[in-house]
């Protein structure tokens, strides 16, 4: 488990098709084997500690649900070792899970901030809610505004997680990994709510006692 706050930027590169090297010196000194890292927003367990970093396994599901599909890289990555017991969870509950690839569509400077738009699959949208959560890379952020059903969302960066994310260097068009809030799906789940092609409405919720 993951808080979305990244803790440091480190470079991975798919070594072979079921294994990935990070590279990630201010990281390396706290990991041990078998600890779990989260690499712009995926759960890796670390099966080899190197001088410099660390290698983990890659499962074929990994790889068809995040960017790493898509190339082997070299990519500048964020990482946030996992949760400990006791810590403080400043950002929303992250499982590392990747949910699907995203994409950034539009960013631009506004007074303090920065605000981001990505466009999601459609499998995704149903999570999207303005002022809910999103993982992107793993960075945790929060929702401003959410058109077309949820397959395009706006986020509003402030300059710390813009300057010590790898948020700073997207460029439009370029895929990200999103996770949806996992309370979300849960939620889902427990009132048997259908997936969006069932023409769930606001009327059959009222109908069944869920609004």
């Amino acid at each position: 488990m993951f808080t979305g706050l990244v803790r440091s930027l480190g470079t991975a590169q798919l070594i072979s098709s079921s294994q990935v090297r990070v590279t990630c010196p201010e990281l390396q000194p706290q990991l041990a084997y078998g600890d779990s890292v989260a690499v712009d927003g995926l759960c890796l367990t670390v099966v080899e500690i190197l001088p410099d970093g660390f290698l983990a396994d890659v499962s074929p599901e990994t790889l068809r649900r995040s960017v790493w599909g898509q190339g082997s890289g070299p990519r500048t990555v964020n990482l946030e070792p996992s949760l400990r017991v006791g810590d403080k969870l400043g950002g929303h509950f992250v499982s590392g899970h990747i949910d699907g690839v995203g994409q950034l569509w539009d960013q631009a400077a506004t007074g303090n901030a920065w605000e981001l738009s990505f466009k999601v699959p459609a499998e995704i949208s149903r999570y999207i809610v303005p002022k809910g959560s999103v993982a992107v890379n793993g960075v945790s952020l929060t929702i401003a505004e959410v058109r077309q059903g949820g397959c395009w969302f706006k986020v509003a960066v402030i300059p710390q997680t813009y300057r010590e994310t790898n948020l700073s260097l997207l460029q439009v068009g370029d895929p990200v990994n999103v996770e949806a809030d996992i309370l979300g799906k849960y939620v889902e789940k427990l009132l048997g709510l259908a997936p969006p092609e069932s023409n769930v409405s606001l009327e059959f919720l009222a109908e069944h006692g869920y609004v």
